[in-house]
């Protein structure tokens, strides 16, 4: 056997190998995305001066917009795995980015909204990513249909991953 010629589990086709090949450098494009998005916002935020809030907090604030939502909420969509949601919260009420307040119904339970100043770090996000999307589209790197795909693709993952997790329990 030679070193170009992939290593299979007996049994396996190699059709199916370069399946699994594509698969999993999907997985890891999707992570790698994650992080270099993490470093673009922080980029951006350094090159703007403002440098009290993380890359996290403010893709935080971006995803909250103009809504009321409980951390409980934050936690289950599942965004910000690998980070302390109670955590960046707390910070962002702290630094005058979000208001907090105990939900009347269930005392355990708090529901935050931005402040103005989480609203400008919010528009500074949706500016950055605005500027993308046109700079892709506008260098012909990637257009409507082709997000539209990519989306499409992600969702049907996402909803076999989902299934997978239901099977489960």
């Amino acid at each position: 056997m030679s070193l170009q010629e992939p290593v299979r589990a007996p049994g396996t086709l190699p059709v199916m190998q370069d399946f699994m090949s594509s698969y999993l450098e999907s997985l890891s494009l999707v992570e790698r995305l994650h992080r270099l998005l993490l470093d673009v916002i922080k980029d951006e935020f350094e090159r703007l001066g403002i440098l009290d809030i993380n890359a996290v907090q403010a893709l935080l604030l971006f995803n909250i917009g103009d809504n009321e939502v409980t951390a409980g909420e934050l936690k289950s969509r599942g965004y910000y795995q690998g980070s302390n949601v109670s955590y960046n919260l707390k910070k962002l009420v702290e630094m005058g980015y979000m208001h907090h307040q105990r939900c009347e119904i269930d005392r355990r339970s708090v529901r935050v909204k931005l402040t103005q100043a989480g609203r400008e770090v919010r528009d500074h996000v949706a500016a950055l990513f605005e500027r993308h999307a046109e700079g892709l589209e506008r260098n012909g790197l990637l257009g409507v249909n082709g997000v539209d795909e990519i989306n499409g693709s992600l969702r049907r993952m996402e909803r076999y991953w989902s299934d997978q997790i239901r099977y489960i329990y």
